[in-house]
């Protein structure tokens, strides 16, 4: 039944991406003075969970190298790391450039010359940027010659307006360049998913009101609809059959939402974690008992407003918590 199971993971990198074209022409224009040696545009992409919005970028990249030499990804996303050495660490790991350092006891402006020091450019894909804890590792990065930024986000207003950002990170990033990305419709849902279908089984294994099936209950959501597609794959495997039913597609609902969640779950650094581990298991717990059962867990506990800006980001980015009430009398629960 399986061609190629890669073509079935949500972080796989397709070789076409569908209904994306003028956004991938917009990124590619943005990012061609690099191939002539000069600086690309920094730019920013929005969108809504599951628009593509990292495959996105990942795919314009690797274009990018396709057709020059010279060129290195660094890719970061500050759910998993939101420090500023954590941020930089992430790129330079990524980018294969400072695999020699390690990833603790080092300082930020060392990870900055070890970037700075290469001579290929640099494109920095910096992911979940709304939630990193320094603005100002935002303009060190910018003012490097040899590095452009991709910064990823959900909601361009939400962003600009966030209260931590100083008129530096405002004026340098205002007016970059903008890619926006909206939800799939049902009918571009589904045809990313024949495109997966056909790079990843066989032919003839899963009918057309299957696929349809599988859009309708994905909402929009390209990383649900690839969950769910390759979730109902494997139980028809398992039952050592050769075709994909709508059964198996309801079968495999509740386990592919749970994938998704744990996905985030697992992506979460270590503070975020924290918060989560300790709101999920006590099921309901004020913002005073977390505040504290936070405190004793940690060695070096985040602010409070940091706190609030990750708490935030686990409710209304990740789903992973739902709160009710304000201030101290706010009580979180997990979903």
């Amino acid at each position: 039944m399986i061609d190629n199971a890669r073509a079935l993971e949500t972080t796989h990198v397709p070789q076409d991406l569908e209904h994306r074209e003028g956004q991938i022409d917009q990124l590619v224009t943005d990012l061609s003075p690099i191939a002539h040696g000069l600086s690309g545009e920094h730019t920013m992409i929005f969108g809504p969970s599951g628009t593509g919005k990292t495959t996105l970028a990942k795919f314009v990249v690797r274009k990018l190298q396709e057709e020059a030499f010279g060129v290195r990804r660094a890719y970061h996303n500050c759910m998993s790391g939101s420090a500023e050495t954590a941020v930089l660490h992430g790129l330079v790991d990524d980018s294969g450039l400072g695999r020699h350092l390690p990833q603790e006891g080092v300082a930020a402006n060392r990870y900055i010359e070890c970037l700075r020091e290469s001579d290929d450019h640099i494109v920095a894909v910096v992911d979940e940027v709304d939630v990193i804890d320094d603005e100002t590792t935002l303009i060190g990065l910018s003012d490097l010659p040899n590095v452009t930024l991709i910064l990823i986000t959900i909601n361009e207003n939400d962003f600009f307006s966030d209260p931590r950002f100083d008129g530096r990170v405002r004026s340098r990033f205002n007016h970059c360049e903008k890619v926006c990305l909206h939800k799939y419709e049902q009918n571009e849902l589904e045809d990313i998913l024949w495109a997966r279908i056909e790079a990843g089984l066989k032919p003839g294994v899963i009918d057309s009101y299957v696929v349809e099936y599988i859009a309708n209950m994905a909402a929009g959501d390209a990383r649900e609809g690839i969950i769910l597609l390759r979730r109902a794959t494997m139980r028809a495997i398992d039952a050592d059959r050769t075709e994909i039913t709508v059964a198996d597609v309801d079968a495999v609902e509740t386990s592919a939402r749970e994938e998704k969640r744990q996905v985030h779950v697992d992506s979460l650094g270590t503070h975020k974690r924290t918060l989560y581990d300790i709101i999920e298991r006590s099921g309901t717990i004020s913002s005073a008992e977390l505040k504290e059962t936070y405190k004793q867990r940690v060695s070096s506990p985040k602010s409070r407003s940091t706190r609030n800006r990750y708490l935030d980001a686990l409710e209304n980015k990740y789903g992973l918590i739902t709160s009710t009430g304000v201030t101290k009398g706010t009580v979180y629960q997990s979903t």
